[in-house]
């Protein structure tokens, strides 16, 4: 059977990465790691990384989308992808202290920007536009306008 499976190249850190992750998401499943490589599970995702060294860095180009349904979710992985070095970025991206990106968006999110009521949605977007971390309240207001 074919399979897609993200690869990630990391900078001699294999090990302080994949127990970054495990202590992230609770469901993480640990398959291998060694000096050279690993093969882990993040909520049901396989991943592969490397200790391929600095030649290659991460970029925004690719990001991991982490779909939520409540803030509480919301500031879980907001607060503990952006410790220890990590930073907040735009409208629900961040990069954690590894320099992965990643989008913490609560469903609401896209349910608003999904709405036929082009008027609120575009409300909903502008408020967006305007966070760093996503504020499911914030969200609302704009939304009922």
């Amino acid at each position: 059977m074919t399979s897609i499976t993200p690869f990630l190249w990391l900078d001699n850190n294999v090990r302080d990465a994949v127990t970054f992750y495990k202590s992230v998401f609770p469901n993480a499943k640990i398959e291998t790691v060694n000096d050279f490589m690993a093969s882990f599970e993040l909520e049901g995702q396989r991943f592969h990384a490397l200790n391929g060294g600095p030649k290659f860095k991460f970029n925004e180009a690719v990001s991991f989308f982490i779909s939520v349904e409540t803030q509480e979710q919301v500031d879980y992985f907001w607060s503990k992808l952006t410790a220890d070095g990590g930073e907040g970025g735009n409208c629900g991206w961040l990069k954690d202290r590894f320099g992965l990106s990643w989008q913490v968006v609560p469903s609401a999110l896209g349910r608003y920007l999904g709405d036929p009521d082009r008027k609120a949605a575009d409300r909903a977007m502008q408020a967006m536009m305007k966070m760093k971390k996503i504020v499911i309240a914030d969200l609302d207001k704009a939304f009922a306008g």
